[in-house]
């Protein structure tokens, strides 16, 4: 689709490790990324890669105030990462979707529930249209059938997928994945694969580290290279040698 409005805009970003204290002196054995200037608009899709502890899952992390933003200016679904709160954090954090490789689902509650309670604790009041929006999310990716499975009675693809379908339940302006293929067979990470590109035409733009570049070259996008503590943008037909 015709790419809308911007959702990520960086502007001369430093990456830092930080304890959360933002107080502590910046020095240069802490420094993950210099440099960083990126911006990504409503429906692209975009991928981070890089040797592990290149600063692909730091930047993500930034992206969603895991990571304190020190240095340069950041804007996320209208949110000022500088100025970011940290009351103000879980607003952020509703307006954008974030696909863990390790799940971190509700293994004491089934598919419905899983979903049903991050809506309450996300603001949802009235019943039917929780339930209305459960269905939709559940219909997109696959898993209509399994609304009352528990976790451990799904596949991995499809404990991803329910991952995948918490992520969209509050319909975000950005999808942030972090490996979301990397514990998934060929076959199933394919289905993934479709299943953020189907993402993308209704809108959302859709943020994937990875480390799988067969992935890449059979769905091309933007894609940036996470280097010596820069980013590069480089085309997939590149060796990737750096």
């Amino acid at each position: 689709m015709e790419k809308g409005r911007v959702v990520v805009e960086l502007r001369d970003v430093a990456i830092y490790h930080t304890d959360g204290d933002s107080k502590r002196a910046k020095s240069a054995d802490e420094l993950v990324l210099s440099d960083v200037n990126l911006s990504v608009s409503e429906g692209e899709m975009v991928y981070f890669i890089g040797r592990v502890g290149s600063g692909k899952s730091t930047l993500l992390k930034t992206l969603y105030a895991e990571v304190q933003l020190l240095e340069g200016e950041g804007r996320v679904a209208g949110m000022n990462l500088r100025c970011i709160g940290r009351s103000d954090i879980p607003y952020l954090r509703r307006r954008m979707g974030i696909v863990f490789q390790d799940y971190q689902l509700l293994d004491d509650r089934n598919v419905f529930y899983n979903l049903y309670d991050v809506m309450k604790a996300t603001g949802w009041k009235k019943d039917s249209d929780m339930r209305r929006r459960i269905d939709e999310v559940l219909s997109l990716v696959g898993l209509d059938t399994k609304a009352y499975k528990m976790p451990h009675e799904l596949s991995g693809g499809e404990r991803q997928r329910l991952v995948i379908a918490r992520a969209l339940i509050n319909s975000p302006r950005l999808l942030l994945a972090d490996e979301p293929t990397g514990n998934l067979d060929p076959v199933t990470a394919d289905g993934i694969m479709r299943l953020f590109r189907q993402i993308t035409t209704k809108g959302c733009a859709v943020i994937m580290s990875t480390h799988n570049t067969a992935l890449i070259e059979q769905y091309p996008a933007r894609t940036l290279l996470f280097s010596k503590g820069k980013i590069t943008e480089v085309d997939i037909t590149d060796s990737f040698s750096q």
